[in-house]
């Protein structure tokens, strides 16, 4: 036996995705109409389309928002749908909901846009730690999308992962 130290991972047909490589930069914000509404609560028509009208929504160029009601408000449909046209030009993405959501559903676009095809009939791992804020619920539709190409899938490091699927012959 030789004293030379041989990577075998690196020389494997393992394939380590890791969703971090996916993360968008681009702040992520949280537009609060609360203060648009007759004591927080009252959404007045006429005042709140005055409040969506005088809104800096360039302040949100390229910014991920989430769009909440801080209030227990009752907010009716064509309000949100009123800031969305607003907010359209200039948002990367947003949602009506917390910042959970919006990240949420960031992850969702960008899965559903990886390209399978280098996953096929391949043994893949899905990285585990992660500098970034991925959502749990990231993990859980890229293994719905990755199960119906791959041979195998596991979750965490080449040195210690957790196996999840392997594809019957």
């Amino acid at each position: 036996m030789s004293g030379e130290i041989i990577n075998r991972v690196a020389n494997s047909k393992l394939i380590t995705l890791d969703l971090e490589d996916y993360y968008p930069s681009g702040d992520r914000v949280v537009l609060d109409i609360s203060t648009w509404l007759f004591q927080g609560f009252i959404l007045k028509e006429k005042d709140f389309r005055e409040s969506v009208d005088q809104h800096d929504w360039s302040q949100y160029q390229d910014k991920y928002v989430a769009i909440i009601c801080s209030t227990d408000a009752i907010i009716p449909s064509w309000a949100y749908l009123l800031i969305s046209t607003s907010l359209s030009p200039y948002a990367a993405k947003f949602v009506i909901g917390d910042l959970e959501l919006l990240e949420n559903a960031i992850f969702q676009d960008i899965i559903a846009n990886i390209s399978l095809d280098p996953f096929k009939d391949a043994p893949v791992i899905i990285k585990g730690c992660s500098d970034k804020n991925i959502p749990d619920s990231a993990y859980a539709y890229l293994t719905q999308r990755l199960v119906s190409v791959v041979r195998s899938l596991m979750f965490g490091e080449a040195c210690s992962s957790v196996p999840l699927y392997k594809k019957k012959k």
